[in-house]
């Protein structure tokens, strides 16, 4: 018998269409059941956008993963992208080197748990001038501060000139954070601060591109990410919230875990730590019970000294009837010299609303709605 072959113009249909019409005409066999279930599974190198396993199969591979360790206490643990915010001239980025030099020796921060490993640290410091960097771990009586020998600052380099060969600034930069992740083989990043990857007028907008594609680097490389970010002008007399990070609080949305440095008004000089959001840890550092401190600088090293706990509301500013008054007049006194409503929230840490109300209360609410 002749060998059969098919005509060029034949084309076989591909399983699943045919496993779809067969369930049309009637339920699948059990070998047909299985090639289907079969279908279903994700190659383990698939580029698909979704991976489709049983949940089960997520809860087996959860249970043979070690726990993540903790890098900072219960602030921020290995495998999370974390954001550590505060207002300016706080001390984020002091904080931010501490930690970074700790993790850098494997040697936890007093009061502090972390995992007993050293890791290979990039700090990305787009804050300070080099000068600025070395006053802050020099002193004249005991010399330079010995960091951790896998502890790197990394800095902008003046003399690049890569950025026009990409469609847009935030290509460029992500793909020299990833050369960089590849050259140095760190495991841990540090990025002071995110205002300074961002470029165009849409800041909540790049900010909020540049934290899914942090996500993305996190994820693809297995790494530990921190984030300094901003808090604009705020009101002392409220306790510090996810509503207070410049830009977008949005931002946390992608965040695994969040903290803040507050600034007792209470005491001059003294900050508080406190837990804004965490998933891997549970909240040890709420309002009832915020972590005091202090900077200090012993021997040649700019750092926080723990303190103790302490409760938020005892760091506030107790809003008296004086108090009210003043910032009253404050408001009339800023919006009749052509202040907008908006420019008088900024200047006064009250929220636009507020603002608006107390306008219209106090009788000056002409060109209100002009101004606004």
């Amino acid at each position: 018998m002749d060998n059969y072959s098919k005509p060029a113009h034949y084309y076989e249909r591909p399983i699943e269409i045919e496993l779809i019409r067969s369930m049309v005409k009637g339920p699948l066999t059990t070998k047909q059941n299985q090639t289907l279930n079969s279908l279903l599974q994700t190659p383990a190198d698939s580029k698909d956008a979704f991976i489709i396993k049983p949940a089960a199969d997520f809860l087996q591979v959860t249970n043979n993963q070690s726990e993540a360790g903790m890098l900072f206490g219960d602030f921020w643990y290995e495998g999370e992208l974390g954001i550590l915010f505060a207002d300016t001239n706080v001390g984020k980025s002091i904080l931010a080197v501490q930690i970074g030099d700790a993790l850098s020796r494997g040697t936890p921060i007093p009061g502090f748990a972390m995992k007993q490993q050293a890791s290979t640290v990039l700090y990305f410091d787009f804050e300070l001038s080099d000068q600025q960097f070395a006053k802050r771990y020099t002193s004249e009586l005991h010399g330079q501060h010995q960091f951790g020998a896998g502890f790197y600052r990394v800095v902008f380099n003046p003399d690049a000139n890569g950025a026009h060969k990409f469609s847009s600034y935030h290509d460029y930069i992500n793909n020299a954070l990833e050369n960089a992740l590849i050259t140095s083989q760190a495991s841990i990043i540090i990025i002071d601060n995110i205002t300074c990857l961002r470029s165009g007028t849409q800041a909540a907008t790049g900010a909020i591109s540049l934290m899914r594609n942090l996500q993305t680097l996190k994820n693809k490389y297995q790494l530990s990410i921190l984030v300094l970010a901003h808090t604009p002008k705020r009101n002392p007399t409220k306790p510090v919230t996810r509503n207070d990070l410049q830009g977008s609080k949005m931002l946390i949305n992608f965040a695994d875990s969040a903290f803040a440095i507050g600034e007792s008004q209470a005491k001059t000089g003294l900050r508080y730590l406190k837990q804004i959001k965490q998933r891997s840890g549970s909240q040890v550092y709420g309002a009832a019970n915020v972590c005091l401190c202090q900077i200090i600088k012993p021997y040649n090293f700019l750092q926080f000294e723990f303190t103790g706990p302490g409760n938020e509301a005892d760091h506030l500013v107790h809003y008296t009837e004086q108090q009210r008054k003043n910032t009253e007049a404050r408001i009339v006194q800023l919006h009749r010299q052509g202040h907008s409503l908006r420019q008088i929230a900024g200047d006064t840490g009250i929220s636009f609303s507020t603002v608006f109300r107390l306008v219209k209360k106090l009788g000056v609410q002409e060109e209100v709605e002009v101004m606004e």
